[in-house]
């Protein structure tokens, strides 16, 4: 059972485990913070991490009282959620829109960010056909429900071989699509497409960041995480082969030799 905190007028669920360092873990578009599972409890055996994994308003077990989401809303929660946790500066690893969220609260608040983990994300605004695709979900999300919501973005979440050799993957992924509100699907599509253009911030970056690509990623293809890592300044950036989206889920092992050797590395 996750633990709750009133956060900017929101109960906000959250996962709270050890001691050490802060690391927040802000999960993918449309999911929760259980995809971090296998994450958390790999982290927690090198013992010198405190790990938080929170649901974004609107997801898991989150509430939301509201109709967009922007990334800044979502930075300011995870602000205050730091607060209330008595946290001064953490680690942020996030995939997908976890990493727009990230990207949003290093321009915000730079000084809370120890590091950066920057998974299957981008640092660019969505362009006119990416928004439209995002208004489309919005609309799917509250007409026909998180369920066809699941099978219009699965085919893009996971590569055909996971989905074939790994169905226990595609069902976790399912799962998760289901658990959240219409409305906070909604609410975050249409954050997610008005979100500002964080590339020119990309040289000001100062602090140890790991850029990780899947290889087959469709909506973050390496090339373009490949070309951002670039500009931030002594960023690592590391392909996971035969990942997709969702590179975390798809390859664990490999996702979490990466993002532990980082962590070992610099803190």
């Amino acid at each position: 059972m996750a633990l709750k905190a009133s956060i900017n007028s929101v109960d906000l669920a959250y996962e709270d485990h050890g001691i050490g360092m802060p690391v927040l873990l802000l999960h993918a578009f449309p999911l929760n913070h259980s995809m971090w599972d296998e994450q958390i409890t790999a982290l927690l055996n090198e013992q010198r991490y405190r790990l938080v994994a929170p649901d974004f308003r609107g997801f898991g077990e989150s509430g939301i009282n509201n109709d967009i989401s922007t990334m800044d809303l979502f930075a300011d929660d995870l602000a205050a959620l730091m607060d209330a946790l008595g946290m001064q500066q953490a680690v942020l690893c996030g995939l997908s829109m976890g990493g727009y969220a990230a990207f949003a609260f290093y321009h915000k608040y730079p000084h809370r960010v120890g590091g950066l983990i920057l998974a299957d994300t981008q640092a660019g605004a969505d362009n006119e056909e990416v928004r439209a695709t995002r208004e489309k979900v919005a609309l799917m999300a509250v007409q026909q429900g998180p369920d066809a919501v699941a099978d219009l973005q699965l085919p893009r979440l996971i590569t055909a071989s996971t989905r074939a050799n790994m169905p226990e993957v595609e069902t976790r992924i399912r799962q998760m699509i289901l658990a959240a509100q219409p409305s906070g699907i909604a609410a975050a599509a249409r954050g997610m497409a008005t979100r500002a253009d964080f590339t020119a911030m990309l040289d000001t970056i100062t602090c140890p960041t790991l850029v990780i690509a899947g290889e087959h990623d469709l909506p973050t293809p390496p090339a373009v995480a490949q070309a951002y890592a670039q500009r931030i300044p002594g960023a690592q950036f590391a392909v996971i082969p035969g990942a997709g989206h969702l590179s975390n889920l798809e390859r664990p092992d490999a996702f979490q030799q990466l993002i532990t050797t980082f962590l070992r590395s610099n803190f």
